[in-house]
């Protein structure tokens, strides 16, 4: 497959992005106005959630894929920058697939902290591109921060599509209601109790000999 293809493709998908996250934004903040929007929001939220860690391993994949078809295949060498965002963005393929295995929204709250650092830089490396007097000697040496390998649609390059990537990561991993693993664990517990309520009873129930 051509570069130029395989660039316009994730251009598409950036924008695609930025749609989903579009909504999510509008509807978390009309929530606050109108409490049938909340509720509607909330119930969607609830359909969602299934599919949330899914959603957010599948993002944190095809970012990963696609930085190293550049690097390795279009031969875009990273700069430093780059670097500190593959930290970021690597990790989250494996801790988001284990946390899907096991099931475990729980994982977001080391999940969310990496992609919130990695979308932090990867926003100082889009506005370095565009304002090179921004650069405080993050990028001395090597490759320049500044060099845009490709730009899509007037804004969209690579640190770009890190940015929207590690968003979309952390609004996928905050779509689950923030206390469900906790109200699981309390239901859990209540269940036990009952059981344990109920084998006392039996105990206690005098018998016929």
């Amino acid at each position: 497959m051509e570069v130029t293809t395989v660039v316009s493709l994730y251009g598409l998908l950036a924008l695609v992005g930025i749609v989903i996250l579009a909504w999510f934004g509008v509807m978390a903040l009309a929530s606050f106005f109108a409490d049938a929007v909340a509720d509607g929001y909330a119930d969607i939220r609830e359909r969602l959630t299934p599919f949330a860690l899914t959603a957010a391993w599948g993002v944190a994949l095809l970012a990963s894929a696609g930085s190293l078809y550049f690097s390795e295949v279009a031969n875009y060498t990273p700069c430093t920058l780059c670097w500190y965002q593959r930290i970021a963005m690597y990790p989250l393929v494996l801790i988001l697939g284990i946390a899907i295995f096991r099931r475990d929204i729980g994982i977001r709250i080391y999940a969310i902290p990496l992609a919130v650092v990695g979308a932090i830089i990867a926003t100082y490396h889009w506005l370095l591109e565009r304002i090179p007097e921004l650069d405080y000697g993050a990028c001395s040496a090597g490759v320049p921060c500044t060099q845009k390998w490709f730009e899509e649609f007037g804004f969209v390059t690579l640190p770009m599509l890190a940015l929207i990537a590690f968003l979309l990561v952390i609004t996928f991993l905050l779509i689950p209601p923030l206390r469900r693993r906790d109200d699981e664990d309390d239901e859990a517990d209540d269940e036990d109790d009952e059981d344990d309520a109920r084998d006392v009873a039996a105990e206690s129930t005098p018998t016929d000999d």
